[in-house]
């Protein structure tokens, strides 16, 4: 039985229900409400649901008025009673509340529980109420042919009274009431672990159930009765019971009736098994359900005598035979609740693995207990390895975390609000008395407390993992930022406030550490004094970072760059901005400065070569936005560089690649590209003497285009046209290569032939001259030996 609820219903609550003005049962609720200048409508008790003819219930309301100045006369006003249709407000808890099914069997053990929890308490001082009743436990058996589920506990049972009070009446909480009694005999104390709160879980019956029929024999009354109330009606009937072979010693049965819709899958033993393993693994009772089990045994069998034999011989035979018993369905034990330092690894780890239906052992746990302002317990684990789907990764619903209410299964269906989306692979059990639950018990309210909660898990997740990273095992940590090093690059995008526990547990490629992750601090502590920054590069894989052209001033100078290979990292980092106050630069991008850099030479480079640098903008036109001298380039004639604000050429194509990408904020984001020379490279130097010499020459430009294009792709970007790349390449080819290795003079009649026919065929008969291209540089051929 669900756990009743801590709070009965409210004024408020009530007023929810009432009928609507127009309607001839009920009065406008400005009317009921008393009007007297101090006053305060309060609901002393719950709602009666009264039994006979009458389809209406009343709640009585009495006004507490404030006390008024002496000579101040007192207006006598009117009193009347809220009212509410039994058979509506029944619907409304029953179908309104649950999101699912299955739920009532949660709530009903959970009343069982709380019954065999009053009987222990009141056990110690009058230990006569445990007389013959035999041990404290709840027994669950479902009946597929008759479709009833029957769950039989021996706690403390009620007394007629008692059932009028706890079942007559809606959303009264008979474990309330028992607590607020405790609470006021002091030398008695309380005992927080009752579950009920709401008054409504026993009513979850009806779910699934026409009729329910509930048989109690309390140890302080001599009789047992019998109360029993058909789902749609508004009244129920409480009789004696005479029926012998129905007696119960102590405590309570609940016989629930199934709908015929319902009786497939609840009536079921295997189905019962699996929600009270669910639900209610971690009840501190006993549970048993009746099952079907099989077992092995010896038979003998009597063999056919032959012909003139006259004794038969028996020969034993193994077989499986069938038959029903009782199963203890919550064997595990709440680990949660245990001193952390009576229990050990190997028990973490099994209940890690038959809780979480996994086949590792988890990489590291954490057990703890939190007091003060919320209080709760909880063990958390890192997995010993990252999910194998692609739905669970960074799914902020996975059901990696088990929340409980006093050893009660909750819900494990959250949004974010106990752990944020990059830890998302965190599997762990939290278990807390006072969490703000709605009356259905299934959704976790957005509150001060949750907040409160979610801060701690997670900074108790951070020094759990922070932990496997300080070991001397390294091995450990590899294995964890295998798995899950993409969801902490997450972190640094969604989560800004915890940046400083963030950062420390990245790990990344250099140029110093092309094999081994390296740390930030590990990068920090090995820079150089006249270093300012933390440099980056962002490429697509780790041969095309050690290959790119923006490194070779770095690589001589000996700074060590770091290497971001995989999509989310470029973003992980710029959400970062810095670490221990360096900055972290894109060497991809313009305006890189080294800090040694030669002012003089830089000058006089600038001079020497603004000619180039403006005729080569001249040629290329809207394709780049400038070309100036590079600082970045050692071995390389030139490179391009992204704006410093646009994206660079890594998050370029990762935008393209985009399934919902927008093409408009392609081009506006894309940022303008800078074309950088080395003055030092022999091709420039070439055509630098071109541009003063012969600016209008044709083979010069198109050297110009093809470097533009090699840099474009060496770069990280991608040519527009990749067929007009190779086009150009293989001009360049046959320039170079024609006739070197003694071609035929009939082979180079055929290519002559063919080309003159390509030719004329884009000319419609134009005379064209076809030059062999043997004929082609003779001077300074770069085939020559």
């Amino acid at each position: 039985m669900a756990p009743a609820l801590s709070r009965s219903l409210g004024a408020s609550s009530v007023a929810a229900l009432l009928p609507s003005p127009s309607s001839s049962r009920g009065l406008p609720l400005a009317a009921l409400v008393p009007q007297g200048r101090g006053a305060a409508a309060r609901c002393a008790r719950g709602v009666r649901w009264e039994a006979g003819r009458r389809r209406m219930v009343r709640v009585r309301c009495d006004a507490a008025v404030a006390e008024k100045p002496a000579g101040e006369e007192e207006t006598a006003g009117e009193k009347f009673e809220y009212q509410a249709e039994v058979s509506r407000l029944m619907d409304l808890i029953v179908h309104s509340l649950y999101s699912h099914k299955e739920v009532f069997l949660r709530e009903l053990v959970s009343n069982a529980s709380d019954a065999l929890d009053k009987l222990r308490f009141l056990s110690v001082t009058d230990p006569s109420v445990l007389a013959d009743g035999g041990e404290l436990e709840i027994r669950i058996k479902p009946d597929q042919d008759a479709g009833t589920i029957t769950i039989t506990d021996t706690g403390i049972g009620m007394t007629k009274d008692e059932l009028k009070d706890c079942l007559g009446t809606i959303a009264q909480s008979g474990t309330s009431k028992f607590l607020k009694a405790l609470k006021e005999n002091k030398d008695l104390g309380a005992d927080n672990g009752l579950i009920g709160q709401f008054g409504v879980g026993f009513y979850s019956a009806f779910l699934v159930a026409q009729k329910v029929v509930v048989s109690t024999k309390s140890p302080k009354a001599d009789k047992q009765y019998v109360w029993e109330a058909e789902a749609d009606s508004s009244s129920y009937v409480i009789k004696e019971e005479t029926n012998p072979e129905k007696m119960l010693t102590r405590g309570t049965q609940i016989t629930l009736y199934l709908r015929d819709d319902d009786k497939y899958e609840f009536a079921d033993p295997s189905r019962i098994q699996g929600l009270v393993k669910n639900y209610s693994q971690f009840v501190s009772f006993p549970i048993y359900t009746w099952q079907e089990k099989s077992r092995t045994v010896e038979v003998e069998e009597e063999e056919e005598s032959k012909e003139g034999e006259e004794a038969t011989e028996k020969k034993k035979k193994t077989i499986t035979e069938k038959y029903w018993d009782w199963e203890l369905a919550n064997e595990t034990k709440p680990i949660w609740m245990r001193n952390p330092k009576e229990v050990e690894k190997t028990e973490y780890n099994e209940f890690y693995k038959k809780t979480f239906n996994e086949f590792l052992d988890p990489l590291a746990y954490t057990h703890f207990t939190t007091e003060g302002e919320v209080e709760f317990r909880s063990v958390l684990y890192v997995p010993g390895m990252a999910p194998l789907s692609n739905e669970e990764i960074m799914n902020p619903k996975t059901k990696n975390i088990r929340l409980y209410v006093k050893r009660v299964f909750i819900s494990d269906d959250f949004d974010g609000e106990l752990f944020p989306r990059y830890l998302s692979f965190v599997k762990g059990v939290v278990d807390s008395n006072d969490l703000p639950l709605n009356v259905s018990r299934e959704i976790l309210q957005e509150s001060r407390i949750v907040r409160i909660m979610r801060k701690r898990l997670v900074r108790k997740t951070f020094d759990m993992i922070e932990e496997i990273a300080e070991k001397d095992d390294k091995e450990d940590y590899k294995k964890f930022w295998e798995s899950f090093g993409k969801f902490m690059k997450l972190g640094c995008i969604e989560d800004t406030g915890n940046h400083k526990r963030l950062a420390p547990l990245l790990r990344f490629y250099s140029s110093k550490n092309e094999t081994d992750l390296i740390s930030l601090d590990q990068y920090v502590e090995n820079m150089p004094e006249t270093q300012k920054a933390i440099y980056y590069i962002a490429t697509d894989s780790l041969q095309s970072a050690k290959t790119a052209p923006f490194l070779e001033k770095l690589v001589q100078k000996d700074i060590e760059v770091l290497y971001l290979i995989e999509p989310i990292d470029e973003v992980a980092i710029q959400n970062l901005q810095t670490y221990k106050e360096k900055k972290f630069v894109d060497i991809s991008k313009e305006d890189l400065e080294l800090g040694d850099d030669d002012e003089d030479k830089e000058k006089e480079s600038k001079q020497e070569y603004t000619l180039l640098c403006d005729w080569i903008k001249q040629q290329l036109g809207d394709k780049v936005a400038k070309v100036q001298i590079s600082k970045r380039l050692s071995s390389s004639p030139c490179v391009l560089v992204s704006g410093k604000f646009g994206w660079s050429a890594n998050m370029e194509r990762l935008m393209k690649a985009q399934t919902l990408g927008d093409t408009s904020s392609l081009e506006f984001m894309r940022g303008r590209r800078i074309f950088e020379i080395n003055p030092d490279h022999p091709i420039v130097k070439d055509l630098s003497a071109a541009c003063k010499n012969e600016p209008e020459s044709t083979e010069a430009k198109r050297a110009v285009e093809l470097l533009y294009d090699a840099a474009l792709i060496s770069s990280g970007y991608t040519p527009e046209s990749p067929a007009e790349l190779g086009s150009k390449i293989y001009e360049m080819m046959t320039m170079a290569l024609g006739g070197r290795w003694g071609r035929s003079d009939t082979e180079k009649d055929g290519a002559a032939t063919r080309e003159a026919n390509v030719e004329a065929d884009s000319s419609e008969g134009a005379a064209t001259e076809v030059v062999e291209p043997s004929e082609v540089r003779t001077e300074g051929d770069p085939w020559k030996d």
